[in-house]
């Protein structure tokens, strides 16, 4: 048991953390990816006995399943899609969402500036629609355990089906419905990692929950509350290496000759903030 006061449902949604079994082979129930000849990319979520239909064109979904990942499949009419599983950053930019995901440019730099390791104990709030958590999940692997705290019934359902429609059964996930601004229940833990507008609100519990030596992370769209929360943290004496980054992406065009910079770029989208607890300072 892990804390010891609020309510928690403890979701049977575990990750694929290690690839060693992995079935290549499409499954019933499983999301995939077609791929037309343009590159784009068209979601699909297997179930025997259904059709694809796409322009008037169709496919059984038992016509894929047993098929092996990267497949070529043929319509009724002739057009050819590349079926693949998609990797965890394109699932996450065409899944259901209940609210704004954390872009995968930004959850890499979660991962690294928050050093999430595996068997470490993760703090997180909220879980939105569950982007960062399944790569919170990924990280820490099984013998680890991400604590997500979530006060909207709605978001927590629909980050449950998307983390179990990608990952399947796991058991390294328990959620709080409960207010984090309210406090912390677990002590000792590794890390605490938060996408909430006030953060700033959570330090004081932080101080308590994080072992010394933990990281509190954020992530924020503005300067304004990086302001915010980088004097709270300073205030509370308890931390040190207060570093703030925002990550900025740009791709590039690369076919025969032309060689340049694509016209647009995934730019600012949030500032992650990092900090470090030690014991607190005179």
């Amino acid at each position: 048991m892990i804390g010891n006061e609020a309510p928690i449902t403890l979701i049977a949604i575990s990750a694929m953390l290690s690839y060693d079994n992995v079935d290549m082979k499409f499954t019933d129930g499983e999301r995939v990816h077609f791929i037309d000849r343009k590159g784009r990319q068209y979601p699909l979520t297997l179930c025997s006995g259904k059709v694809f239909q796409f322009s008037g064109e169709k496919i059984p979904h038992d016509d894929i399943i047993g098929q092996e990942d990267g497949t070529t499949v043929t319509l009724s009419r002739g057009s050819k899609f590349i079926v693949l599983k998609p990797t965890l950053s394109e699932y996450l930019l065409k899944m259901p969402r209940g609210a704004q995901v954390i872009y995968p440019k930004d959850i890499g730099m979660i991962l690294i500036s928050g050093d999430i390791y595996p068997a470490a104990r993760v703090v997180e709030a909220g879980i939105g629609s569950g982007a960062l958590t399944m790569a919170l999940l990924r990280a820490v692997g099984e013998r680890g355990v991400v604590i997500s705290y979530e006060v909207r019934e709605d978001f927590s359902k629909r980050a449950q089906e998307n983390i179990q429609l990608y990952y399947g059964k796991t058991n390294n996930l328990i959620i709080r419905e409960q207010d984090i601004y309210n406090g912390i229940g677990e002590e000792g833990v590794d890390r605490v990692i938060l996408d909430l507008p006030e953060p700033w609100r959570v330090v004081p519990h932080a101080v308590q929950s994080l072992r010394e030596g933990g990281i509190f992370l954020c992530y924020l769209p503005t300067i304004l509350q990086v302001s915010t929360v980088v004097r709270a943290l300073k205030e509370s004496g308890n931390f040190i290496h207060i570093e703030t980054s925002e990550t900025l992406v740009r791709t590039w065009h690369v076919e025969d000759n032309s060689v340049r910079p694509d016209h647009r770029m995934v730019a600012h989208t949030g500032f992650i903030t990092t900090a470090r607890k030690v014991s607190k300072r005179d």
